[in-house]
């Protein structure tokens, strides 16, 4: 080897060691599981055997809004819009406030909250958001599931930041983030990716109980990658121990997953980046699943659609991505997807159900 080439390489591998160490420091690292603080800032009551609780869960895409098309909405990349306005931002938040005073819900689940990006003016949209309901929620936790002070992605050049968020008319006295299984990716851009998590917060019953309120976001499919697997199997493992140890549970989210059957009714190119068989099985072959798949599949399935693509091609909601599953100690008493009036607040639509706590013990 000469001396030239020799040096070469010794520079080369000193500039990768140096990118390394770069995309570390700017980069976010949490711990395996986290204890959240700060859950209540005023009295809140807790639950009561046997009582009907309300609870909604609602991606709302860093209320951004219908307005755009984002550069990573399309599967090429070829979306024109980067950010939303300042104008756009702040509608939106009153849009969602909206929606949330007019249902009231006992517990609201929300992800992509965003916190110090650059996209929405480093706002932290949980507090904006608080600010306009704090009278009907004194309990709140949340946890980051994307965080970064610089993203070399030329739409981004900036910071990143977004959450998800459990807020609860009753009290919470304990909350914990869970990181959840990651993408491999390439090592040099793997640690800008996001970090997805589950967001598990602990309401007291008045019998002594617990009601276990568990919130995520998954990842997307990725063809030849099993990650939404991985990730629903560490969800499961959970909420079997929970099960096991007789804690009644609910979870929600943004699952990116289609219901059984959904994926044959869609056009070929948006089928395509679905697995023929879904992995939301390994949660609803367990526990009750809303909506069901007979109604996601059913005559009436567009009733349950929860997702309208930022796509110029698809001009309404067309699928369903958005789930509520819980404990069968818990009873449905009713269900539904608000579509009449949240069509433009994000690309996702509020699910909302009523579910009955296990009633006194004998």
């Amino acid at each position: 080897m000469t001396r030239l080439l020799r040096n070469t390489l010794l520079v080369l591998v000193a500039l990768a060691l140096l990118l390394g160490i770069l995309a570390y420091t700017l980069t976010w690292h949490p711990p395996q599981r986290e204890k959240l603080a700060n859950m209540c800032r005023g009295p809140a009551p807790q639950l009561v055997p046997g009582q009907a609780v309300k609870v909604m869960t609602w991606n709302v895409q860093h209320l951004a809004g219908k307005q755009y098309v984002f550069w990573n909405d399309l599967p090429d990349g070829s979306g024109p819009d980067d950010r939303a306005t300042a104008e756009d931002l702040a509608y939106n938040l009153d849009e969602v406030a909206r929606v949330i005073r007019d249902e009231q819900p006992d517990l609201v689940l929300l992800q992509e909250l965003d916190d110090g990006a650059k996209a929405s003016d480093y706002q932290d949209q949980l507090t904006l958001l608080r600010a306009r309901i704090v009278d009907l929620y004194p309990c709140s936790v949340e946890a980051f599931d994307w965080k970064a002070d610089f993203i070399p992605n030329p739409h981004i050049l900036g910071s990143v930041g977004r959450k998800l968020a459990t807020l609860s008319r009753f009290q919470i006295v304990q909350a914990e983030r869970q990181q959840l299984p990651q993408a491999e990716g390439h090592w040099l851009t793997a640690p800008f990716a996001p970090r997805r998590a589950l967001l598990t917060s602990y309401l007291p019953i008045q019998d002594g109980g617990q009601l276990a309120v568990l919130n995520t976001n998954l990842d997307g499919p990725v063809p030849g990658e099993d990650t939404q697997g991985r990730q629903m199997q560490a969800i499961l493992k959970r909420i079997d121990r929970m099960e096991s140890h007789g804690t009644p549970w609910l979870l929600g989210g943004d699952f990116n997953a289609l219901p059984l059957g959904q994926a044959l009714r869609l056009p070929l190119a948006q089928r395509n980046a679905y697995p023929a068989d879904s992995p939301l099985h390994l949660l609803w072959d367990r526990y009750p699943m809303i909506p069901a798949n007979t109604e996601a599949s059913g005559e009436d399935r567009s009733d349950w659609f929860t997702h309208y693509p930022i796509d110029p091609a698809i001009p309404a909601p067309d699928r369903t991505l958005d789930y509520l599953f819980h404990s069968p100690k818990l009873k449905r008493i009713e269900a539904r997807v608000r579509q009449d009036d949240t069509e433009e607040i994000s690309d996702h639509l509020p699910l909302t159900a009523r579910l009955l706590l296990p009633p006194p013990a004998p």
